[in-house]
């Protein structure tokens, strides 16, 4: 099976729901077989994907009859978690405080301006203590994940490499919004940084997911042999990511507003 087709944008729009501008993009896409509508967890925005470059009005006719489902889907997200003090954030599955700790620390001269703090010296939950200007500590927490994320998945991207005898050109980390990892036909392995937040054991499934692609890029009986060679008992990372992977977007988003889910049909029904 070949890599599915990057839709191109062809039309920005925007609408009106419950008093909120929403963004929404027509994109087109050859091998979609009918209207798709999508909403951006990050960016809080609309997609809608076409089979036709020629459908863009009846596209947004299209994403305009779907105001209440995706006003919906509004009420169903939870709101989103800045990286500020006090916030509650997941790290490898685990619940985390984010601690501001004051613009200068000893601890920051050894550990950096961002560290993890274990529940037991806490009396608590376990902590990421950040230092520095307060008006930096979103950044910091996100770089420090970011670089934690990278980390991780480059280690346990190069196990599965060795065990699958493959060799990635390049692993990268970005803040992919529509997938939790990706392979291309030149073996470039790219994931995103919020897989840090997930449980270790999803985290891992991922990895060799990708990783198994480089072998056989399509998700055949031989993908799926070899993903369960390296991880037999996967099909509870898949699920949990099919869970509780979109809610990972809220944390460190914008507090402006998320949404969530996805809507496929024609404008005649659901």
């Amino acid at each position: 099976m070949n890599k599915p087709v990057k839709p191109a944008s062809l039309h920005l729009d925007y609408l009106q729901i419950e008093g909120r501008t929403v963004p929404v993009t027509v994109r087109h896409n050859p091998r979609a077989k009918r209207m798709i509508v999508r909403v951006d967890l990050a960016a809080g925005s609309v997609q809608v994907t076409a089979p036709s470059r020629r459908g863009v009005d009846k596209a947004l006719l299209f994403a305009r009859e779907q105001r209440e489902w995706i006003a919906e889907r509004l009420q169903q997200v939870p709101p989103p978690v800045p990286f500020r003090n006090g916030a509650h954030i997941p790290y490898r599955g685990k619940e985390h405080v984010i601690r501001y700790v004051g613009a200068r620390r000893e601890d920051a001269l050894t550990r950096g301006p961002v560290w993890r703090v274990r529940a037991a010296d806490t009396d608590g939950l376990p902590e990421i203590r950040v230092t520095g200007h307060p008006d930096f500590v979103q950044r910091r927490v996100t770089d420090y994940l970011r670089a934690k994320a990278r980390e991780e998945l480059n280690e346990r991207a190069l196990f599965y490499a060795d065990l699958f005898d493959v060799r990635p050109s390049r692993i990268t980390v970005r803040d992919t919004t529509t997938r939790w990892g990706s392979c291309s036909p030149s073996r470039a392995l790219s994931f995103s940084w919020r897989l840090i937040l997930a449980p270790t054991y999803v985290l891992d499934y991922v990895a060799a997911h990708e990783v198994a692609h480089i072998r056989h890029m399509n998700h055949g009986p031989r993908f799926w042999g070899l993903v369960a060679d390296a991880i037999p008992n996967f099909e509870p990372a898949k699920r949990w990511l099919e869970i509780n992977g979109p809610g990972l977007h809220r944390f460190g988003a914008d507090p402006v507003g998320l949404f969530a889910g996805g809507y496929r049909g024609n404008p005649s029904g659901r």
